[in-house]
């Protein structure tokens, strides 16, 4: 990922200088369990581990001529440790290194998209309380539909957003494995208590079957998950910039004092971050189809997946992380305008009022069909002569022969939107 959208945190994890430690730190665990198990001579682990460093130029340098990073690995470890190095790597084979790494640079990268989520949580339960009852339209397919609040609209996000935490928590168990079983699995050069000694230090779980790889349905539904995620960023982001469109301008991302909207036009303030935020996304969810493809490998072991890895794993993790984090900023300084909200409430002159008249009609004797006839007539003319529609109901004699004109205008009550807004409240934020 490049730097521009890297936090530094997450790009740490996936520096080479980190994964070939991470393969030091499974190679020794495995040298700690032989040792226990009398398979190699007692003393390597400890020797090995006072004189290793990684050095990775070296490590780059070794694999130019090897053509085999593994190789290459151990062979550095081997120049700077020792004749004791020789029992590292002692009946395992590269992929043992190489998933139990990837699996565990996955689960250090979630875990920090978690908080990373935890604080955008915070960020939308905040503006969800403060604007719990600020009242704006709520539309359906862009148009109109009935009052809403703001704070109802935030809370459609918090929750989506602890149902995406429910996802990733559940997406690091299933890769939170660790494989050591050697050439196709079979363990038939290593004791499977080894495994489960290198599992248990680097807090993992074993593979029940490996074949030669960790199976790659996992790490499909990891990549997923993420690709989920990122969709729901885009959900917010998307919101945001429909509402700061000019004609709108019911929320807008915060302009500083110094910002520049546009290199021609000196009066613009563009909804940048959130536009930014819709290609993450994108970005992020390419990665989700090659995941998918890479589960069907042949037999036990083919490299096809490598290559795939060695790209989405950073990529998606980084740039979910600079997302996330990026979004939680944008909800948290975010300008809010409930004086623009109650000024686009208002410019359909109370259509949106028609269900309450159609439920009401009917209850009078009108069928379903005879009301919302009646109902979608005086609708229209307010849509078409831009005249209040209430004062249409209120002068057609089919209604006020049924319902009085005193009882009308009661129907016209923003609070009747507004009455089931604390148990919404109630059930969406309970622990």
């Amino acid at each position: 990922m490049i730097e521009r959208y890297s936090r530094k945190e997450l790009k740490t994890i996936w520096a080479d200088y980190n994964k070939y430690s991470i393969w030091l730190d499974i190679e020794l665990a495995a040298a700690e369990a032989m040792e226990k198990l009398k398979i190699i001579p007692r003393g390597v682990v400890k020797k090995v581990k006072s004189k290793a460093k990684i050095n990775v130029k070296r490590i780059s340098d070794i694999e130019k001529k090897v053509k085999h990073d593994v190789i290459a690995f151990l062979t550095s470890i081997t120049e700077i440790s020792g004749k004791e190095a020789r029992y590292l790597h002692k009946g395992m084979t590269s992929s043992d290194v190489l998933d139990t790494c990837f699996n565990l640079q996955l689960k250090q990268s979630a875990e920090i998209l978690l908080k990373d989520i935890d604080e955008l949580l915070r960020s939308i339960k905040k503006q969800a309380i403060k604007h719990k009852f600020t009242l704006c339209i709520g539309r359906s397919h862009g148009i109109h539909a009935e009052p809403i609040t703001f704070g109802l609209k935030m809370l459609t996000f918090y929750q989506e957003f602890l149902r995406n935490k429910k996802r990733l928590e559940n997406a690091i168990k299933e890769i939170s494995t660790c494989a050591i079983s050697g050439a196709v699995g079979t363990f038939a050069n290593i004791d499977p208590k080894v495994e489960s000694y290198v599992a248990k230090k680097l807090k993992l779980n074993v593979e029940p079957i490996s074949t030669q790889i960790i199976p790659r349905d996992r790490h499909a539904h990891f990549f997923s998950t993420l690709g989920i995620i990122a969709s729901s960023v885009e959900r917010f982001a998307v919101e945001i910039r429909h509402l700061q469109r000019t004609e709108v301008l019911e929320v807008e991302e915060f302009f500083g004092k110094k910002q520049k909207g546009s290199s021609a036009m000196p009066h613009k303030k563009n909804p940048i971050l959130s536009e930014n935020l819709t290609g993450l996304a994108r970005l992020i969810r390419s990665t989700v189809v090659p995941a998918l493809e890479n589960v069907a490998l042949w037999h036990e072991r083919d490299i096809s997946h490598s290559a795939v890895e060695r790209n989405i794993g950073p990529d998606s993790t980084i740039a979910l992380d600079f997302a996330l984090s990026r979004l939680s900023n944008v909800v948290k300084n975010l300008n809010i305008y409930p004086k623009n909200m109650m000024k686009n409430l208002n410019i359909t002159n109370g259509i949106f009022f028609s269900q309450r008249i159609l439920i009401e009609l009917t209850g009078v004797g009108f069928t379903r069909e005879e009301a919302y006839k009646i109902v979608q007539k005086n609708a229209m003319k307010s849509w078409n002569d831009n005249s209040p529609f209430y004062e249409n109901i209120a002068s057609d004699k089919k209604i006020t022969n049924k319902i009085p004109v005193n009882k009308l205008k009661k129907l016209f009550n923003f609070s009747y939107h507004t009455k089931k807004i604390n148990i919404i409240f109630k059930r969406s934020l309970k622990k």
